[in-house]
């Protein structure tokens, strides 16, 4: 069975490129025969709002886009996180930090360390809070928890690989090209790398089709499905939608939301042939 998924954050309207990242996983999942899941990403309640998760709903059914209910919220997860979380302490994989974005790069940017690195999170994480051996006793509470990616990769019998457009990728070298990414925030309970991971396992999503933006993060999600025992799905990342200048689009370019094309009159077609659909 093809299994895939829409998963946006309500915290601004839909743009045209959502739509076409939906789109596109809904029309690959009528092909197929499968199904085409929804799946509302709020662990940041700061920044999502109720008004916003309706016209996510709405936006979809006016492009045509049936999806099963009840759609799966990651704001009820927490405790499935969590347990996640737990195994990866037990491991000795995770460790405490109380760096601030402002400390790291600070750190990464100090005059020893030459030009600070990017990842798929920014500037590369400098190890400040890393232990010298894993902590011990119970994981502590509501705090910011890395993975010890050097670590985890000593765990691994096999080197990571996924498939991508049908072609298969081998990530290498990771402690220096993704370094210790967080896995749980303050206030949230789990970062987006953990939750997409044990969301897409749980909802037995078969094929990830996503922005080019996250293709990055990928490795990331492999190495945390291999620590965490879970099936590694394929993985599509389209070309984003840009506007004139080339720039990618973000919630805040209203001109561009769903909703503005809809009230100027167009129509699910017209929205599918501005993409190119």
């Amino acid at each position: 069975m093809f299994i895939t998924r829409f998963a946006p954050s309500p915290t601004g309207p839909l743009h045209l490129g959502h739509a076409y990242s939906a789109m596109l996983a809904h029309d690959r999942a009528q092909a197929e025969g499968g199904s085409f899941l929804l799946r509302i990403d709020d662990l940041d309640q700061t920044r999502c709002r109720p008004e916003w998760e309706a016209q996510i709903f709405d936006d979809l059914a006016w492009l045509g886009l049936d999806r099963p209910r009840p759609v799966l919220r990651q704001s009820t997860r927490l405790p499935r996180y969590r347990a996640a979380l737990k195994m990866l302490w037990s491991q000795g994989l995770l460790y405490q930090c109380s760096c601030s974005r402002a400390d790291i790069r600070a750190a990464a940017s100090a005059p020893q360390e030459g030009a600070p690195l990017l990842g798929p999170d920014g500037v590369i994480y400098p190890g400040t809070c890393r232990p010298s051996t894993p902590p011990q006793g119970p994981m502590p509470e509501d705090c910011a928890l890395r993975l010890d990616t050097a670590q985890a990769c000593k765990m691994l019998d096999n080197p990571l690989s996924y498939i991508e457009k049908d072609q298969i990728i081998t990530p290498r070298n990771l402690p220096h090209t993704v370094g210790d990414v967080v896995l749980a925030r303050r206030e949230m309970g789990a970062s987006y790398h953990l939750s997409v991971v044990v969301d897409d396992a749980d909802q037995g999503i078969t094929h990830v089709i996503r922005g080019e933006d996250l293709q990055e993060a990928t490795q990331i999600h492999v190495l945390l499905q291999r620590l965490l025992g879970l099936p590694t799905p394929a993985y599509h990342h389209h070309a984003l939608i840009r506007d004139d200048a080339g720039k990618r689009l973000a919630k805040r370019d209203d001109a561009r939301a769903i909703s503005t094309y809809r009230a100027q009159g167009a129509s699910p077609r017209d929205i599918r042939a501005m993409v190119g659909l």
